[in-house]
């Protein structure tokens, strides 16, 4: 079997489910394949967030910087960014199962051989430098594999729910991240305290590799390869003109649509804003409010709780409180964030108070990055090219993240007071702080005023 066959979308199975069983078992595949793929998609944040939960012990240890921290998060992120273009483009013709599930055992590779090589640091006798180098270019691998698990799993939600339904579930999968940016946290993060940083990596290798047999056991590639009739069939949607298109017609279409890239700009600031807390939040806790290790990973995995309830939100907000209205929810939302964001930034208090402060931030970003990367960009294209819309706003901003990535660790290795022990070091953040704040306006600015010429 050539890599094009096994890769390519599933043909119709020869072998028809009954037409009494058709109802049942297409909500039964339904139900499988959507919860499989929301919970692999959260383990592979748990293989992508590894590195942010051990950056304090690798300064504090020597072995990286903050500036060579920030070039390493950046590698994932930029290959991360290609990566997901490219593959928003490919997943579209491609057999969700087995691509999602190869990305996140890839990844979960990458993660036990950076645990791996850490352990033997010290006995192999590599330079600082050629670590460096491993570290930037297992990570960057890393990147280009974990592009292989949105695309696939949003598809999903196209072959397999009507219109109607789409939005709501959509919603829910958004959650994903999130859920993943908790277990990191709390697990991750207990197992980095109590054995050292590099069984971090070993650790979130575990969940990569439980998460791909999920995808392989439970996700099936559409409701024709299980003998049952297609989802415009099955809802009673009718077929629209687009949907007879070929896909590469449809795809070209989306590349010149202008909406696409207003919401991609749009969508680049708020992942500047999101991952700069999901990133950086851990170090900033401890250099800046001198909280420990455990206590920073606890605060921000409550923000990514929260982050689960916003996403959740979004939808319902959208759909039944501002009846189909996307443009309310992303103001408000969008102003929640930036207050919330400022006040976790520069205002005092102690453990509760900055739970509070994250916590309303993540809520409120998470409806404006469920609107905002998502939501928005499936309802201007047509199912067919539900893949390529999302790789156009995934390669703005997965390059925003990145850029962000090396900014924001120049800004606060530039702003650090040295000391003969870096451990001891005092850290000055407002630069960097007033950086992710300025994200945090652009981003719901940008969509509210241009809102008129993204529908058209």
């Amino acid at each position: 079997m050539s890599l094009y066959s096994f890769y390519r979308i599933s043909k119709p199975s020869a072998e028809k489910v009954p037409a009494e069983q058709v109802v049942d078992t297409y909500k039964s595949l339904r139900a499988k394949t959507f919860w499989s793929a929301l919970v692999a998609y959260s383990l592979y944040y748990v293989c992508r967030l590894s590195l942010s939960v051990v950056k304090q012990p690798l300064i504090d240890g020597e072995v990286f910087t903050a500036g060579q921290l920030g070039i390493i998060g950046s590698s994932l992120l930029f290959v991360y960014a290609f990566g997901k273009f490219m593959n928003g483009f490919i997943a579209d013709y491609c057999n969700i199962r087995r691509f999602m599930a190869t990305g996140l055992l890839v990844s979960a590779f990458a993660n036990l051989l950076l645990g791996v090589s850490g352990l033997f640091l010290g006995s192999s006798g590599a330079s600082s430098a050629v670590f460096f180098v491993l570290f930037a270019v297992l990570w960057g691998i890393n990147g280009w594999v974990q592009s292989m698990g949105s695309p696939p799993g949003i598809i999903s939600l196209s072959r397999w729910f009507p219109l109607s339904k789409r939005g709501t579930y959509y919603s829910f999968f958004s959650s994903s991240p999130y859920l993943g940016e908790f277990l990191s946290f709390i697990m991750v993060g207990l197992v980095v305290g109590a054995f050292g940083w590099q069984y971090g990596f070993i650790f979130a290798s575990f969940g990569g590799f439980i998460g791909a047999a999920i995808i392989l056991i439970f996700v099936s590639d559409t409701p024709e390869s299980k003998g049952l009739p297609s989802v415009q069939e099955l809802s009673g949607e009718d077929v629209r003109k687009e949907d007879t298109m070929k896909t590469f017609q449809i795809q070209k279409t989306v590349l010149r649509h202008p909406g696409i890239w207003i919401i991609a700009a749009s969508s680049a600031f708020v992942y500047i804003a999101k991952y700069a807390i999901a990133g950086w939040g851990v170090l900033f806790l401890q250099k800046q409010k001198d909280f420990s290790l455990e206590s920073a990973t606890q605060i921000i995995a409550f923000s990514a709780f929260f982050g689960v309830l916003g996403t959740v939100l979004a939808g319902w907000l959208s759909d039944r409180v501002f009846r189909g209205s996307r443009i309310v929810p992303v103001l408000i939302s969008g102003v929640f964030s930036f207050l919330a964001l400022a006040l976790f930034l520069f205002a005092e208090g102690g453990f509760m108070a900055n739970v509070m402060y994250v916590s309303l931030f993540s809520l409120a970003v998470g409806v404006l990055y469920c609107l905002v990367a998502g939501v928005m960009a499936m309802d201007i294209v047509p199912r067919k090219a539900t893949g390529a819309a999302l790789g156009i706003v995934g390669i703005s901003s997965y390059v925003a993240a990145g850029i962000q990535d090396i900014a924001s660790g120049y800004l606060i290795q530039g702003y650090t007071k040295g000391a003969e022990d870096i451990s001891t070091a005092v850290y000055d953040f407002t630069p960097v702080s007033l950086f992710w704040l300025f994200a945090m306006l652009v981003a719901f600015i940008l969509p509210v005023i241009a809102w008129k010429k993204m529908k058209s």
